[in-house]
């Protein structure tokens, strides 16, 4: 077994068959089917299935192994890289979609700035997702809603937000003189998260503690989706108050409800493995940006690391 059969294996599953594969390798396709073979031979597997081009359930084991080795390989080459100079190399990162909205572009332009030879890959991906991606080695870190329950993966807090809710301008609640409680949404057909998302577990322990069960008018799994929803008009959300910038067009509401929460963002990482030294440079400085931009941030506060 070479790392050739590997990175060879991977690019027909990646580019779904053997011509497709020689094509994005710029390589004859004998070249391919060889090192595929004999790294079926190693393994005294059939790894991909030659009707299909797909792989086979082996093919499906040695694919996040493989993966996991490809990142590990260039890994290793920006470390040794950056030991000679600046951190340099890929980083693959996650962020739920609320925070990558504002956190993004402050993080890219700071890598810009600080470390030019780190290249950022950015996935716009839910916590579930992310969490999936870091085990099997596709991700380097993710800023992810906490907490996580993976006995794989390491978390630390970033900082809390509030939780607010969205409402269509003119609704009966935006004329309310008193604060809003849990119990004035009782009444309310409202846009959720998705049953079994962290966001969710924490509006469903609101509701409980005031002894409520909410109507649900429809459910997404997407905070920004979510918000989008309430945005245009189709009814009353619960969201996090990042999901809600001032900025964003339409005739609606953000509303502060007594007893809804917070939602608490943290940094995840995979406990097996080690982080490259571009990935710990890109970790600190997302935890410089939150630190600089939190004061700035309204409904947000740093939590003790």
């Amino acid at each position: 077994m070479d790392l050739r059969q590997l990175q060879a294996f991977l690019a027909v599953v990646d580019h779904g068959g053997f011509t497709a594969a020689a094509r994005a390798t710029h390589t004859v396709q004998s070249n391919i089917s060889t090192h595929v073979a004999r790294l079926e031979r190693a393994l005294e597997a059939t790894l991909i299935d030659r009707a299909t081009g797909r792989p086979t359930q082996e093919g499906e084991a040695v694919v996040a192994r493989a993966r996991r080795i490809q990142n590990e390989l260039s890994a290793l080459e920006g470390d040794v890289a950056s030991l000679q100079g600046s951190p340099r190399g890929t980083v693959r990162l996650g962020i739920i979609g609320t925070t990558a909205r504002w956190l993004t572009p402050l993080v890219v332009d700071g890598l810009a700035k600080e470390t030019p030879d780190v290249r950022p890959v950015v996935v716009d991906a839910t916590t579930s997702s992310q969490v999936l991606r870091l085990v099997e080695g596709d991700l380097d870190f993710g800023v992810v809603a906490l907490p996580v329950d993976d006995p794989e993966v390491r978390t630390r807090k970033l900082f809390t937000e509030e939780n607010v809710v969205i409402a269509p301008a003119g609704h009966p609640l935006t004329t309310a003189t008193d604060p809003l409680g849990v119990g004035d949404l009782a009444g309310e057909e409202l846009l959720l998260a998705s049953p079994g998302t962290t966001f969710r577990r924490v509006v469903d322990e609101a509701f409980d503690a005031a002894d409520l069960t909410p109507k649900v008018k429809v459910e997404v799994d997407g905070l920004r989706l979510l918000a989008t929803l309430a945005f245009k008009g189709f009814g009353v959300a619960i969201v996090p108050a990042s999901a809600a910038p001032g900025w964003v067009g339409g005739d609606w509401v953000e509303l502060a409800v007594e007893g809804l929460g917070r939602r608490t963002v943290g940094i995840a990482t995979r406990r097996r493995g080690m982080l490259s030294l571009a990935a710990q440079s890109t970790i600190e400085l997302v935890e410089k940006v939150v630190e600089r931009e939190a004061a700035e941030l309204r409904g947000i506060d740093l939590h003790e690391r």
